[in-house]
């Protein structure tokens, strides 16, 4: 796992946390988008990251 794909996963992790403890009020969903969007980049750090090796065996 990359460092970013690192980053965005602890970042999806404390925007989460923040959503469950924050009361009910008017930015109350805003660290829910925020997880959401941390989420799908955590994904796509991860297919991308994987998709892209390198291979130092040339045959």
């Amino acid at each position: 796992m990359s460092t970013f794909a690192k980053g965005l996963l602890i970042l999806a992790i404390l925007s989460g946390a923040l959503s469950l403890l924050l009361p009910e009020s008017s930015f109350s969903s805003l660290p829910q988008i925020a997880c959401g969007t941390f989420c799908g980049l955590f994904v796509l750090a991860l297919v991308i990251g994987r998709r892209i090796k390198f291979d130092p065996v040339l045959r």
